[in-house]
């Protein structure tokens, strides 16, 4: 079994109110990830995304595209927390 990795994604760019969260479920679904997205205060969006590290770097050159106007994207890794589904979180 492939080893599990979680990812702590800051996008930024015209992000918000183009349905880059509804796509980036969409998205993180297809490519086998669980976690969440949320918009943050500043403009930007967060993602903890969780999967091998083939997915994972699938669904970050996702997020590098995704809708809107992405101007940059920053990874950290961290352990794996076991997320079960993903989600837009509030």
């Amino acid at each position: 079994m492939e080893e599990k990795l979680l990812y702590k994604i800051h996008v930024r760019g015209r992000v918000q109110g183009v349905g880059f969260r509804w796509s980036t479920v969409r998205a993180a679904r297809n490519h086998g990830i669980t976690g969440f997205v949320k918009n943050m205060p500043d403009g930007s969006v967060y993602i903890e995304a969780e999967g091998s590290r083939e997915k994972l770097k699938s669904f970050v050159d996702w997020c590098i595209k995704g809708p809107g106007y992405v101007e940059s994207v920053t990874t950290d890794p961290y352990p794996p927390v076991n997320y079960k589904d993903f989600h837009v979180a509030y």
